[in-house]
């Protein structure tokens, strides 16, 4: 069967090894988180939650296990994956789909750090500080794609923007060109090459550093971490870049292989090459 896409997120998400209606569930199952969780469509429960003045509000399930997860993430990697940077997103001026974003001359808005600490999900409850806008993109697309490959019954894979998952083995395509085989997980591309504006002269971009609340000063242009799920490789991807030079060890630490990128220079962690040795790629 031929690769199917669509678009979802802002991505064109690229489907292979799925029959008709597996398709069906995935392009579903975009469209359910997209409608819960975007930040640009105005009646979303993200929207609702972010809006609501109380400090406790009422979620559903899925936007209270997702919430979770984020949660956990920022736990595990000391607030560098943040749920709470949707204040400083906009303030950086991503406050729109970023096909209609446009250079805008005026200056970036305050600061705004991470506050993750200060939320709490207990069953279908969230409590966080009136004002605090939650993002949740740092999970929620690799957590799409995780979900969208468990839709197929046999090998495929699911791509959308710079996450790919697959199962069985599938050949991924690298950034700055070149490829690998992929086996049975995910590959994640984290980086600031594309989504790019200028705010009052200045180059911002999506990636925010929740310890100053403003788009990270990273030498990377593009971070690849492979890892058992999207999710995870997503986290990770994120940290690494926002961690700077300290990225491929702390890949390392965990045993993720990573390849960094800036300008014309790769640079590949001790985890990436020994990946790509001869006896572990058979």
């Amino acid at each position: 069967m031929s690769p199917e896409r669509f678009e979802a997120m802002g991505v064109d998400v690229v489907v292979g090894g799925a029959t008709e209606a597996e398709l069906e569930a995935v392009g579903l199952l975009f469209e359910k988180l997209e409608r819960t969780f975007s930040r640009f469509r105005p009646h979303s429960e993200l929207n609702r939650v972010n809006a609501a003045t109380a400090e406790f509000v009422a979620v559903s399930p899925m936007f209270a296990r997702v919430l979770t997860l984020a949660l956990d993430a920022a736990a595990r990697t000391d607030g560098l994956v943040d749920p709470t940077l949707g204040a400083a997103i906009e303030a950086a001026g991503y406050d729109r789909d970023f096909g209609e974003l446009t250079d805008d001359e005026r200056s970036p808005g305050p600061t705004v750090q991470g506050s993750w600490r200060h939320v709490r999900v207990a069953g279908q409850l969230v409590f966080r500080y009136p004002g605090t806008k939650l993002d949740l993109n740092c999970v929620v697309k690799g957590l799409a794609v995780d979900a969208a490959l468990q839709q197929l019954a046999g090998d495929g894979f699911v791509a959308a923007g710079g996450d790919v998952a697959v199962q069985g083995a599938a050949v991924v395509g690298l950034p700055g060109g070149g490829s690998l085989t992929l086996r049975d997980g995910g590959l994640v591309t984290s980086g600031t090459t594309r989504r790019r504006w200028l705010r009052g002269g200045e180059v911002q971009h999506h990636l925010i550093d929740p310890r100053t609340g403003r788009p990270s000063t990273s030498p990377w242009s593009e971070v690849t971490v492979s890892a058992g799920s999207c999710l995870e490789a997503d986290v990770a991807a994120k940290v690494a870049f926002l961690l700077g030079n300290a990225g491929p060890d702390w890949l390392d630490e965990r045993a993720l292989p990573g390849q960094f990128r800036t300008g014309d220079r790769e640079v590949a962690n001790g985890a990436w090459r020994r990946a790509l040795e001869p006896a572990n790629a058979a």
